[in-house]
């Protein structure tokens, strides 16, 4: 197998990397890196990526340096975002100061990028500057990063009453971003609320079902037991997900979400089952279940949107919220080529910059530690090649 391996990877990205060539620092010189900088706001795409790829082969010396000045300096607000970005994956300690002065920024996306560095690099010293803007912030791009921010603090009383208000009012697509991120943390505080959602026919009956689940409380089963006998088709695999992630049935339930998804990509129509039912997939694989993340993949792999997109996004949530579950769930196909694919896609479609650049800078770390010529390693090596880091 692992030679089948190697020679499926040889034929996606060539000899050399697949081979075990390091995708090592490159000499870049000061003024060739300012010049990739400059570069990161262009409207040419494909221009922008090759100069991140430069930006990202810089050695820490030089880049981390280059990439501050940026950050305050550049005359181009989406240049000194996209600076922002890439000086987190170097992870150099310099980079929380740098992150400090972003939360004031008048740029949305300069405390975007703040806000999500704090959402995983957690500072209490922070908590007081995230929840004094939770009152005005409301751009529908910036307000759900310092939502999962504060989440992310759930130890402390001050972020969990800020939170069991804001799961309770305001918008639903920003209460939608609320229920998430209280499910990824593990709010077992929030149980009660999310209970009463749960049972709320609309947007957010999904939402909250797949969230209950994550919490992990079995005292939970009654309601959803009772949710899958009256609630709407549509909303039926997040319960089952939601059933499943309690770990109750769960092989049976995933069958039910991976026929439910085969159903609606086979017949025209049926676009919120295939959205919702990846999505049941997605959160089971997100906690590391190799099956659930094989069966998006394997479903996904021959699909034609409009399904494909919803399969996409469903993968790449998946390799965002767990990059190492989805690593090794990769690593053990045969063939890992349609779920680079597929990856390739939903990293087109996200708008996600921070976390995308934390499973870059996942995944090159992989490379790093990986022995020379391994499978990890090599796994590694074609990633970088398919998402063009």
């Amino acid at each position: 197998m692992r030679a089948l391996l190697l020679a499926i990877i040889v034929g996606v990205i060539g000899p050399g990397i697949a081979a075990g060539q390091e995708p090592a620092r490159d000499a870049v010189t000061l003024p060739e890196l300012r010049a990739a900088i400059d570069k990161l706001g262009s409207v040419d795409f494909p221009v922008r990526t090759a100069a991140a790829r430069t930006v990202r082969r810089a050695p820490a010396a030089v880049a981390v340096p280059a990439l501050m000045q940026a950050v305050t300096e550049h005359a181009d607000g989406f240049v000194r975002f996209r600076a922002l970005v890439l000086l987190s994956g170097f992870n150099d300690p310099r980079s929380r100061d740098v992150m400090i002065e972003a939360l004031a920024s008048p740029n949305d996306r300069l405390r975007t990028v703040a806000y999500a560095y704090f959402e995983h690099a957690a500072d209490p010293s922070i908590l007081p500057r995230l929840l004094e803007p939770l009152s005005r912030e409301e751009s529908e791009f910036v307000r759900p990063a310092l939502l999962r921010a504060v989440a992310a603090y759930g130890a402390d009383p001050r972020a969990r009453e800020a939170m069991k208000t804001y799961v309770m009012k305001g918008q639903d697509f920003f209460r939608s971003g609320v229920i998430e991120a209280l499910g990824d943390y593990k709010a077992a505080y929030a149980l009660p609320m999310l209970l009463e959602i749960v049972k709320l026919d609309g947007p957010l009956q999904d939402d909250a079902a797949i969230a209950i689940g994550k919490l992990g409380d079995t005292t939970a089963l009654a309601t959803l037991a009772g949710l899958q006998r009256t609630a709407p088709r549509a909303v039926q695999p997040a319960i089952a997900a939601a059933i499943c992630l309690l770990g109750v049935n769960c092989s049976s339930h995933e069958g039910y979400l991976e026929e439910s998804l085969k159903f609606g990509i086979e017949t025209a129509g049926y676009q919120e089952l295939v959205r919702n039912s990846a999505a049941g997939l997605a959160a089971i694989a997100a906690v590391g279940n190799t099956d659930a993340l094989h069966a998006l993949i394997e479903q996904g792999a021959p699909s034609r949107d409009p399904a494909r997109a919803a399969m996409a996004l469903a993968i790449g949530t998946a390799a965002l919220r767990n990059t190492a579950a989805f690593l090794t769930g990769v690593g053990r196909l045969e063939d890992p080529k349609p779920a680079l694919d597929l990856l390739r896609e939903a990293f087109d479609m996200l708008e996600e910059d921070f976390e995308e650049e934390r499973f870059f800078a996942t995944v090159r770390r992989g490379y790093w530690e990986a022995p020379d010529k391994s499978p990890a390693r090599r796994l590694a090596a074609a990633l970088i090649q398919a998402l063009e880091f």
